[in-house]
């Protein structure tokens, strides 16, 4: 039997070291050929693209900042949309008060501005009345500001919308729920006619900026008596919706409304959601409502209850399309 000496002078057997190499080679080869298959799993981008602006602008684009497009763009709207609000004229600093505290401030003071210096430079560069600053136009719907997401999900899988879809809504507010069809859908596909001109300064001037939408290029028009011309004649939309606004217009303008969208929904794929009741069809006699919607081309396809899951209410949605062409 061969011995084999270290330097320390301990003696190893040549069986027990060709042992060891064996087993540790057998180890080896276990681990090796039993380790798991490569994962499949799909690929997260390092790098997330920012969807671009309007007109000759592409649908990204680099970096994530307001551009001097961006400001000039919605002055152009709030000016287009005839918008009429005072600047600032007086810095006033608003913490640390409670919220109650800042809207008396912003009230008397007509404004607020962080910048130090003379007046010329002492201003925003998109100037914002104080109520808007404290967010008082979150409440003014009957569920909380974050509803609007849930309504958004809602609408958004009923009417199997893409980034490409075109999405119409009537009344939009402040933006609770337009703020997230914005952020989803690709620049300039988001429109909306609004008529209340504070809801329309909420959304020029503090939610887009606030939330980084000026690039997305909304379309909102200010209006109330559903006409749709600003928007384009060659304009069809794959979802067109209102929440709770046909209650308070008149039956005879509903109807009006009903005939120049129907010009405007895709055919068979295009969704009128309508929330809350539609007392416009149900007070006709009969099948008077559906003989009507037939000869718009149109027919009902539905009554969907939306139940909430984050707020524990549900809301009662009518849904119809256009059938014809």
């Amino acid at each position: 039997m061969a011995l084999l000496s270290s330097s320390k002078g301990v003696v190893i057997s040549l069986p027990v070291l060709v042992l060891s190499g064996a087993a540790f080679s057998f180890v080896f080869l276990f681990f090796l050929f039993s380790s798991p298959p490569p994962c499949n799993c799909p690929v997260t981008p390092t790098t997330a693209a920012v969807g671009g602006g309007g007109g000759s602008r592409s649908g990204t684009r680099e970096g994530i900042s307001t551009s001097s497009e961006d400001i000039e763009w919605v002055k152009k709207q709030i000016e287009g949309n005839g918008l009429h609000m005072a600047d600032n004229v007086l810095r006033k600093g608003i913490n640390p008060r409670t919220r109650q505290q800042q809207l008396q401030d912003l009230l008397q003071f007509k404004g607020i501005s962080h910048y130090e210096g003379e007046q010329p430079s002492n201003h925003t560069a998109l100037p914002c009345p104080g109520e808007l600053l404290v967010e008082e136009h979150h409440s003014n719907y009957g569920e909380p500001w974050a509803g609007g997401r849930d309504v958004f999900e809602f609408l958004a899988e009923s009417a199997h919308l893409t980034p490409n879809s075109q999405v119409l809504e009537i009344g939009c507010g402040t933006l609770r729920v337009g703020l997230h069809f914005i952020h989803y859908l690709n620049p300039e596909h988001f429109h909306c006619l609004e008529r209340d001109e504070l809801s329309l300064m909420a959304a020029f001037r503090y939610e887009l900026p606030s939330q980084g939408l000026l690039h997305k290029r909304p379309l909102i028009v200010r209006g109330e008596d559903m006409d749709f011309s600003k928007f384009g004649s060659g304009t069809m939309y794959d979802l067109i919706y209102a929440s709770a606004v046909f209650l308070h217009m008149p039956d005879k303008l509903v109807w009006v409304g009903l005939e120049r969208l129907a010009g405007k929904l895709k055919p068979l794929e295009g969704r009128i959601f309508v929330s809350h009741n539609i007392k416009f069809c149900s007070r006709l006699r009969g099948e008077e409502c559906t003989k009507r919607l037939n000869d718009l081309g149109l027919e009902y396809i539905g009554k969907f209850t939306h139940d909430s899951l984050l707020f524990n209410h549900y809301e009662i949605w009518f849904g119809f399309r256009r059938f014809r062409a």
